[in-house]
């Protein structure tokens, strides 16, 4: 029998992948755990929902927080996954210097339809590991959003399951209220 491994890939191979064309540019991976994954394809759900919560997080939150959408993160374990959407807090290097790390982030949301065995089973304890205190994932599939709170571990310990029509507030910012309604964009007749 033989026995095999898995190579594991620190970020800095990563990058060396992009920078020389082995990985090239807009292709749709990411790394996790030190391994590259293909990103789930997105359907027009999937896309209508990202961008719209993207513009109500923007016009929401302003200048009191950096929203990124679909841009890398730095976590341990040589992990630079590519989240829907994060809300970092601001610093004064604007990013340039380093993508956002689990100091820097306040909440990562996850936008799901095939994705979704992926988000809970692989991402959620990614980032429980990596001390991320809140995590969301708006299920497309059930129109319910995913909320995964307190990091034991490489799990959360708190989980609520919200559904519209209901508003919720953002980690840090109480003051303000997301109505989950416009998560969730209608289908089809």
């Amino acid at each position: 029998m033989v026995n095999t491994q898995i190579r594991q890939l620190t970020s800095t191979e990563y990058y060396g992948m992009m920078e020389s064309g082995i990985i090239r540019e807009g292709e749709r991976v990411e790394l996790i755990s030190g391994q590259i994954f293909t990103m789930a394809a997105k359907g027009t759900r999937h896309t209508l929902s990202t961008r719209k919560l993207f513009k109500q997080l923007l016009a929401l939150i302003g200048d009191r927080a950096d929203v990124q959408s679909q841009d890398p993160i730095t976590l341990p374990n040589n992990s630079e996954p590519e989240p829907d959407l994060v809300i970092a807090r601001l610093r004064s290097d604007n990013y340039v210097n380093s993508h956002p790390s689990p100091a820097d982030i306040i909440l990562v949301i996850e936008v799901a339809d095939s994705s979704i065995k992926f988000d809970r089973e692989i991402k959620a304890p990614l980032y429980a590991a990596a001390g991320i205190g809140e995590y969301w994932i708006v299920n497309l599939i059930d129109n319910y959003l995913e909320i995964y709170r307190q990091p034991e571990g490489s799990l959360y310990t708190s989980i609520q399951i919200i559904t519209p029509p209901r508003s919720v507030s953002l980690p840090q910012y109480t003051d303000i209220m997301l109505d989950i309604n416009d998560f969730f964009p209608a289908s089809k007749t």
